[in-house]
């Protein structure tokens, strides 16, 4: 089968299949994403408890993350991921039940978020780690990874659209049906595929493997740099859903179909970085597109926080979505180029719990941040912060360039002759 170059990862029949079944899957969780907030809100008409949501979301990645790379450098990734996706569809099929009979209250949603939360903690490194094992050809991992990027955020695009709308037409149970069904299409395709074997480890105490890879990310600069940026990024631009309900109510006197757009122009804006990313032939130069990227989510953070326009504001949340998602994906493509096989389920865990951990205390603080001084100035705020995290990173771009040039140079990305060329990185 012919695919464009931009497309070149799904020539590989492995790949291509779960990547279908992933698309189906993708666009239910964001459906259901929007659900949870909205209903977390309508419980208790409060920033503080869609806060606590979105903390409980994310927290089992800063706690569990480290253990579930180890566990997927040892274990058989496929079936790893079996079952945390099925553990993900029945926490939709509870959510689904206990709201559609009128069951929920605010401590079952905190304990099922909670329950989703520790399952996403173990799918996630996992999911990101497993691309290699899929491919034909090893070359094609950047473009892999950019697909992803691209599958996640052109589902974002539509996928919290057609939440605020199955909302305000039905009800949030029909969001968490959908969610529950659509888990259906990736775990057949994880069943039907076959992955590539990994070459065997040499036998070693998982304590041990959890402080190795602990160093190995610590100790290499540009994985530290990346990392301790994108922290920085998904703690004060992240808590935009815990925000939006409160925005559409407050700001805009709209309902869930304003927190459906908004979230929506947030992918839309992804999707764009995605889209750029997937048509690059090399990793050459994504190194500068991280703090160029950190910059445009604080600048469109910052101008959300300002306006009272609906189209102005959309228009931002897209900047900000592109410069949130793109500093994610270029961290991303990078470091599964650099890192060594045999440590990539842990460095991939410590990306998760860096860029997905550290956001439930930005949505906590946000939530909180929001009560006592209003849902524009905790945009403005988080704007800065992420602001001030790209222009960091530009300030120490030339010695990223230069601890990340040897090991492009022995891993074949720039020749050898180009290696004092330090514009490339």
């Amino acid at each position: 089968m012919n695919f464009p170059e931009s497309l070149r990862a799904l020539r590989s029949p492995t790949f291509r299949r779960y990547y279908a079944g992933q698309a189906v899957s993708m666009i239910g969780t964001w459906v259901q994403s929007v659900a949870v907030m909205w209903l977390a809100y309508r419980l208790t008409g409060s920033t503080v408890f869609t806060g606590l949501v979105g903390f409980l979301m994310g927290t089992p990645h800063l706690l569990l993350s480290p253990f579930a790379g180890v566990l997927g450098d040892r274990v058989n990734r496929r079936k790893l991921l079996i079952v945390t996706l099925t553990v993900m569809a029945l926490q939709s099929v509870a959510l689904a039940v206990l709201t559609g009979l009128e069951l929920i209250d605010m401590p079952m949603l905190l304990g099922l978020v909670l329950v989703g939360g520790v399952a996403n903690a173990f799918e996630i490194p996992t999911r990101q780690s497993i691309f290699l094992q899929m491919l034909d050809h090893r070359e094609d991992l950047p473009n892999a990874i950019a697909l992803n990027s691209m599958l996640m955020n052109g589902t974002r695009l539509v996928g919290p659209s057609i939440g605020g709308l199955l909302i305000a037409a039905s009800s949030e149970t029909v969001c968490f049906v959908l969610n529950a069904v659509s888990y259906i299409a990736v775990i057949a395709a994880l069943f039907t595929v076959r992955v590539q074997r990994r070459p065997e480890r040499r036998p070693s105490h998982p304590l041990s493997d959890l402080a190795e890879g602990w160093r190995y990310v610590m100790g290499n600069l540009p994985i530290r740099r990346m990392l301790f940026t994108l922290a920085a990024v998904s703690f004060s631009i992240s808590p935009y859903t815990t925000l939006m309900p409160a925005i559409a109510v407050r700001i805009f006197g709209e309902g869930s179909e304003l927190v459906g757009f908004f979230i929506g122009a947030v992918g839309l804006g992804a999707f764009v970085s995605a889209v750029a990313l997937a048509r690059r032939k090399s990793i050459r130069g994504i190194g500068r597109w991280i703090p160029l990227a950190a910059v445009s989510a604080g600048l469109g953070s910052i101008g959300f926080g300002i306006s009272h326009s609906i189209p102005v504001s959309a228009a931002l949340m897209v900047a900000m979505g592109c410069g949130m998602f793109m500093a994610s994906a270029a961290c991303n493509t990078i470091l599964q180029t650099i890192v060594d096989d045999d440590k990539r389920s842990r460095v991939m865990a410590y990306y998760s719990m860096f860029f997905i951990g550290v956001a439930p205390f930005g949505h906590f603080a946000a939530g909180w941040l929001a009560s006592q001084a209003g849902v524009q100035l905790t945009f403005i705020v988080g704007g800065s912060i992420a602001l001030f995290a790209g222009l960091a990173f530009f300030y120490q771009l030339p010695t990223f360039r230069a601890a990340l040039r040897p090991v492009y140079v022995s891993r074949g990305i720039i020749p050898a002759s180009e290696e004092s060329n330090a514009g490339n990185m």
